[in-house]
C-alpha cells in the first residue's frame, strides 16, 4: 500500500511539474482546475454521499433480519423458560432466534424517500458541474487579465524605448546648441516616469499571474507562464446574440437551474413523506426460535429420568411465529401537522430560490450584453482616438526633432497617445470577456 501511495504521489508530482515547465493554454488551466480544485473535489465527495443515501433509501424497503444468541445463568428459585415450572436449582439455558420484519404500507413514505434521495443525488451531481462553471469563469477572467496586463506592459515598454531614443536625440541637440538644456531635463523626467510605468505594469502582470496560480492551487508562480494567442481581432468575433436567446439557451445548459429544479422536487417529495406519516402503518414480522435448558429431562418407559441431549432439545424446541400488525396515528402533539407546515414552507422557499437564480442569471446576461455593447462602442471610439493621437504624436515628434515645439508639448502629445492606447486595450478585453461569458452561458466551451 505504501508503494502504491508513493507511486501515485510521484505521478501527480510529475504531472504538475510537466504542466509548470511549459506554457499553459486557457484550456489547460480549466482542465487542471476541474481535476484538482479542492472545492470541486469536496462537491464530488458530497455527490458520493448522496449516492450512498440513495442506495440506503432503496434497501430500506427490504425486510430486516436479525439473529440473537444468549446463554442464561439462573440462581435460586425461578421459572424454567421451557417447562414453565418452578425450580429451586441453579440452571443454565441457551436461547437462539432469528427475527425479520417488513413494512407492507406506510403511506408511501419509502417510495417518496427514494424519490427524494434520487433528486438529492442528481442535485449533488449538478452542484459539481456548477462548481466547475464558477471556476471556469474565474480562471477565464484571470487568464484574460494576464493577457491584458501583458499588452499594457508591451505598450509601456515600447513607449519607453521611443522616449529613450528621444533622450539620445535631445542630448545631441543640446550639445549642438539647437535647444535649451531644460528640454533635455524634461524628456529625461519623462523617461524616468516611463521607467516607473514599466515597473508598475510589470508588477501588475505578476499580480495577475499570481492570481491565476492561486486559483489553480499551484505551489509557486516562479515557473508559470501562459500561451499568448495570436492577436485577437474583435471584428472577427461573431455577432452578439440577443439577451433572450442567451437566456433560453442558458436554461438548458447551465447546471444551476437543474440543481435548483431538483431541489424543488426534493421539497415536494419531503412534503409527500410528511403527509404519509398521517397514514396507518401495516407491517409483518416473523421469527424462529429454539433453545436448551439443563433442567429438562426425559423419562423412560419405567419413569426413570434419562439425559435429554443438547441437539435433541434444540430440535424439539424449534418454534415459528408470524404476525401482521397495524399502527394507527391518533394524536402526536401536532408534530406531524407542524412538520407538514414546515415542509410546505420549504417547498415554497425552494421555488423562490429557483426563481431567484433565474432572475439573477437573466440580470447577469443583461449586464454582460450591455457591457459587450458598451465595450464595442468604446473600442470603436478608442480606435479612432488612437489613430488621431498617433498622427498627432508623430507630427509633434517631427516638429520636436527640428526644434519647432518644446519638450512639454512633445510629452503632452505622447501621453495622450499612450492613454488612448491603454483605453483601446481596456475596451478590447472588456468586449472579449463579455462575449466569452455570453458564449459560455450558451454552452460554447471557453477558449481563445
Amino acid at each position: 500500500m505504501k508503494k502504491l501511495t508513493c507511486f501515485l504521489i510521484v505521478i501527480v508530482s510529475f504531472t504538475t511539474l510537466s504542466y509548470t515547465q511549459r506554457p499553459w493554454t486557457l484550456t489547460d488551466c480549466i482542465d487542471y482546475a476541474h481535476a484538482n480544485n479542492i472545492q470541486i473535489k469536496r462537491s464530488r465527495l458530497q455527490a458520493e454521499i448522496a449516492e450512498v443515501n440513495l442506495l440506503q433509501a432503496k434497501t430500506n424497503v427490504l425486510p430486516g433480519l436479525n439473529g440473537n444468541a444468549s446463554r442464561d445463568y439462573r440462581f435460586g428459585r425461578q421459572v424454567d423458560p421451557f417447562t414453565n415450572e418452578f425450580i429451586g436449582n441453579n440452571s443454565v439455558s441457551d436461547n437462539f432466534s432469528l427475527s425479520s420484519s417488513i413494512g407492507l404500507f406506510s403511506g408511501l413514505q419509502n417510495f417518496n424517500n427514494i424519490r427524494s434521495n434520487k433528486y438529492a443525488t442528481l442535485a449533488a451531481l449538478q452542484n459539481v458541474e456548477r462548481e466547475k462553471v464558477e471556476k471556469t469563469l474565474e480562471i477565464s477572467s484571470a487568464y484574460l487579465s494576464i493577457l491584458f496586463q501583458q499588452e499594457l506592459l508591451d505598450v509601456a515598454t515600447n513607449q519607453r524605448s521611443v522616449t529613450e531614443l528621444q533622450v539620445a536625440r535631445t542630448q545631441k541637440l543640446v550639445e549642438a546648441g539647437s535647444i535649451a538644456r531644460g528640454d533635455l531635463l524634461e524628456i529625461q523626467a519623462q523617461l524616468a516616469g516611463e521607467d516607473l510605468n514599466v515597473t508598475n505594469r510589470r508588477n501588475d502582470l505578476q499580480l495577475s499571474i499570481l492570481n491565476l496560480v492561486q486559483l489553480l492551487d499551484l505551489d509557486s508562480a516562479g515557473e508559470f507562464s501562459i500561451i499568448t494567442p495570436d492577436s485577437i481581432d474583435i471584428n472577427m468575433l461573431p455577432e452578439l446574440p440577443g439577451v433572450y436567446t442567451v437566456y433560453n439557451e442558458a436554461l438548458n445548459y447551465l447546471p444551476h437551474f437543474k440543481m435548483y429544479e431538483y431541489m424543488v422536487n426534493i421539497a415536494k417529495s419531503n412534503l409527500a413523506m410528511q403527509y404519509g406519516r398521517m397514514s396507518p402503518t401495516i407491517y409483518m414480522t416473523g421469527s424462529i426460535y429454539t433453545g436448551y435448558s439443563d433442567q429438562r429431562i426425559l423419562t423412560d418407559q419405567a419413569g426413570n429420568p434419562v439425559d435429554y441431549p443438547y441437539s435433541d432439545q434444540i430440535k424439539d424446541n424449534f418454534a415459528q411465529s408470524v404476525s401482521v400488525g397495524i399502527s394507527i396515528p391518533i394524536f402526536n402533539q401536532w408534530q406531524v401537522v407542524n412538520d407538514i407546515s414546515k415542509a410546505k414552507v420549504q417547498l415554497y422557499d425552494s421555488k423562490f430560490q429557483l426563481e431567484q437564480i433565474k432572475q439573477s442569471l437573466y440580470q447577469n446576461i443583461q449586464q454582460a450584453h450591455n457591457d459587450a455593447v458598451s465595450a464595442k462602442a468604446k473600442h470603436n471610439s478608442a480606435l479612432e482616438a488612437v489613430n488621431s493621437y498617433t498622427e498627432s504624436f508623430h507630427y509633434t515628434e517631427q516638429k520636436y526633432n527640428v526644434g519647432i515645439v518644446n519638450s512639454v508639448e512633445y510629452n503632452i502629445a505622447k501621453n495622450n497617445y499612450i492613454r488612448a492606447e491603454s483605453e483601446l486595450l481596456q475596451a478590447k478585453y472588456e468586449y472579449i470577456f463579455s462575449v466569452k461569458i455570453l458564449d459560455f452561458y450558451r454552452g460554447i466551451p471557453m477558449a481563445l
